[in-house]
């Protein structure tokens, strides 16, 4: 048999394998010009996305650097509102210590308008005015007989009382009104004026109304107010204006 007879599909293998070209030539012959340009196609194909791929991650890489300056611009804002939460802290600090050194001025201004007015209290509750006890006077109730057996910080705090004004009630009786005062009235004021009309009958043996004064009051003390426990009276605000 001749080296380059045919004569089975193993036979033609074994030729187009020893012979290069003329594999080449069948392809050509059985293949078209695009699939025997596509391996190389495919291969500039790849690189050149490979090139694209770089340019994005060139410009990826860009991008990353600018959220990096982006970033050190925030930290450095961050920074800065730091300082201005530290600075509004400061100042919050000094506005409540500032509120709580005016209280007992505002405590002081509303009580010295509630002595003026000590004779419309009187009225407002239905009783006539006659005249304040003094702390002098206050002093020798808590220093007698009727007051023995009383807490001492209890007759101190009565001593330390707002408003306490002898009156007449409607039948001409003698009696008594104890008031506490604040601009916004509360309920440990509301205790005090409580307690202070029960001290004031127990060492008087008269009766004694507890009044609380002010510009507002507190919700919280509404119940007491509308049980009749201790009257409310408001002070006209422009009694409170700075003359």
């Amino acid at each position: 048999m001749a080296a380059n007879a045919i004569d089975t599909v193993e036979d033609l293998i074994r030729v187009l394998d020893a012979n290069p070209v003329w594999l080449e030539a069948l392809r050509a012959r059985l293949l078209t010009r695009e699939l025997l340009e596509l391996p190389q196609k495919f291969a500039e194909f790849a690189a050149a996305t490979e090139r694209r791929f770089d340019g994005i991650d060139r410009r990826f890489d860009g991008i990353d650097q600018r959220f990096e300056g982006v970033d050190c611009r925030f930290e450095g804002v961050d920074c800065r509102f730091e300082g201005v939460d530290q600075r509004f802290e400061a100042v919050d600090r000094r506005f409540e210590q500032l509120l709580i050194d005016i209280a007992p001025i505002k405590a002081a201004h509303a009580r010295h308008a509630a002595l003026r007015e000590a004779d419309l209290i009187a009225e407002e509750n239905g009783l006539t005015f006659i005249r304040l006890i003094d702390g002098m006077q206050l002093a020798e109730l808590a220093r007698s007989d009727a007051a023995a057996g009383i807490a001492t910080n209890e007759l101190r705090s009565f001593r330390r009382a707002d408003l306490i004004a002898e009156c007449r009630d409607d039948s001409g009786e003698t009696c008594y009104l104890a008031a506490e005062i604040s601009f916004t009235v509360n309920g440990r004021d509301t205790t005090r004026a409580i307690r202070n009309a029960a001290l004031l009958t127990q060492v008087t043996g008269r009766p004694a109304r507890a009044v609380v004064a002010g510009l507002r009051y507190d919700e919280r003390i509404r119940g007491r107010l509308q049980a009749g426990e201790v009257a409310w009276y408001q002070l006209d605000p422009h009694a409170l204006e700075v003359e």
